[in-house]
């Protein structure tokens, strides 16, 4: 039987006592839950996660919110971000329990409910880098034009639409997870939140499209935007660092170091099921993506606490003087498009963000 992955983690069905919902035509998947060091170990990781990601970006949220005096639309998509990783954060808990105790004692509709959340997270947190990635370009290439191109309304309009399309592009999450008997090697009953494609195209129509759209797309319009702003930037005299550029590119490539395993994976699974079952190649590409699947997804779930952590270095040189307010003091010294403002060039611009902690404390 071809079997396939579902997002973020995914779950062993051996056999089955729902014949109504699953045929023996249905495609399962492979999971972590019926092997008791991967399910400890996946545990554990997502304790930590827990532990790291939920006061974090709440200590992010309340930082913006309560401290920060300047909310620029570099801030106003950390925010999001900082909301998207929290929630999803929140949600680890659950997943914690189910591996501990390798049965879903949650029902069937958290079962649909947890894991399609955890796929609109995914969409969101590329989608949103994307979004900071694009501004920063209109802003370092087409700085009198950030106003009409780049305000925080417009902004404000993008993220609104965006969290309609990722709550749209994550139903097949929704309609693919279901609860279902297992037995394991003891032959003891247990539920599991499995998904169950009822064919392998469906495998490979969501797969293809989730590292599409949700990594290969977004990846590549953040790298060209980049591009472009280092050539912009090397046309200038000017050559001060920018805390701005320094923050957003390091979050890029957080992203991208956490979720390219994940995605490679899909694709391994993908071309796996271009093959017969029982060929060799299959079995060699099966051999690859199925035990890397439980590892693959703890990474993905990390980069939702990483960034908290990244603000807190970035941030370090504030702590002394400005105590919790810190990372507030962070946020509006990377405010480069407050900064971009009519009759103000590329170089002014980049100077006030370079040196906005400065500005901040002038205000005083």
């Amino acid at each position: 039987m071809a079997k396939n992955g579902s997002s973020l983690l995914h779950y062993v069905n051996k056999s089955t006592s729902t014949p109504v919902l699953f045929t023996e035509d249905t495609v399962e998947d492979s999971s972590i839950v019926s092997n008791d060091a991967t399910t400890a170990i996946g545990a554990l990781i997502l304790s930590l996660v827990f532990l790291l990601g939920v006061p974090g970006n709440l200590f992010i949220i309340w930082s913006i919110l309560a401290r920060a005096r300047r909310r620029s639309v570099t801030t106003l998509l950390i925010l999001n971000l900082a909301c998207a990783d929290g929630f999803l954060m929140c949600l680890t808990i659950f997943f914690v329990i189910y591996l501990a105790r390798q049965n879903w004692d949650f029902g069937n509709p958290m079962c649909k409910g947890l894991f399609y959340l955890c796929n609109t997270n995914m969409y969101a947190s590329i989608f949103l880098i994307t979004l900071m990635s694009l501004h920063r370009l209109v802003a370092v290439v087409w700085p009198h034009r950030v106003a009409a191109l780049a305000s925080k309304k417009t902004v404000v309009r993008a993220i609104a639409v965006m969290w309609v399309l990722v709550f749209f592009i994550s139903i097949p999450a929704l309609l693919f997870r279901e609860v279902r008997d297992d037995h394991d090697e003891q032959n003891k009953t247990r539920l599991v939140c499995a998904s169950g494609h009822t064919l392998s195209q469906h495998v490979v129509y969501q797969y293809t499209f989730e590292t599409v759209v949700g990594f290969l797309v977004p990846y590549g319009v953040i790298v060209s935007s980049y591009i472009c702003i280092l050539r912009r930037l090397r046309q200038t005299k000017f050559r001060r660092k920018v805390r701005s550029e320094k923050l957003i590119l390091a979050i890029v490539v957080m992203f991208g170091i956490f979720w390219l395993p994940y995605h490679s994976i899909n694709i391994i699974e993908v071309v796996a099921e271009q093959f017969e079952d029982g060929s060799t190649m299959k079995k060699r590409l099966d051999m690859v993506w199925q035990p890397s699947r439980a590892v693959t997804s703890a990474l993905a779930f990390i980069s939702s606490c990483a960034n908290p952590i990244l603000y807190t270095f970035a941030g370090k040189s504030y702590i002394r003087e400005d105590g919790m307010a810190f990372m507030a003091r962070l946020f509006e010294g990377t405010s480069l498009d407050t900064g971009i403002r009519k009759g103000t060039g590329l170089k002014d611009a980049l100077s006030f963000s370079s040196t906005g902690g400065n500005a901040v404390k002038n205000e005083k």
